[in-house]
């Protein structure tokens, strides 16, 4: 069994920075896809970034609204996602979700609240 579990949402201003951790246990394989989406009200749930990789090589990918913006990595132990965010918009609003996909099954976090406003 695994299981994801997301911190580091907020209320930030327009502007500001935030970086989201995502930690996994259980029964974690290599190699392995993890990525952070993100659902805003009324919108369905989108990609934000994803890293794939094993334990020497990893390749990210973007969604065009926030590159240059966010960075997506994993921790020493690869059991951890992180999602630095600079320079939020309004726009990035959102429920953000962290997944890993391993053997062809998906896990899924419950989801930590990002708020950009003034």
């Amino acid at each position: 069994q695994v299981q994801l579990v997301e911190s580091g949402g907020g209320l930030v201003q327009p502007g500001g920075s935030l970086r989201l951790s995502c930690a996994a246990s259980g029964s974690i394989f290599s190699p392995n896809t993890m990525g952070w989406y993100r659902q805003a009200p009324g919108n369905e749930r989108e990609l934000v970034a994803t890293i794939f990789g094993g334990s020497y090589t990893s390749t990210t990918n973007y969604a065009d609204s926030v590159k240059g913006r966010f960075t997506i990595s994993r921790g020493n132990a690869k059991n951890t996602l992180y999602l630095q965010m600079n320079n939020l918009k309004p726009e990035d609003t959102a429920l953000y979700y962290c997944r890993l996909r391993q053997r062809s099954e998906d896990y899924w976090g419950q989801g930590t609240q990002v708020t950009v406003s003034s």
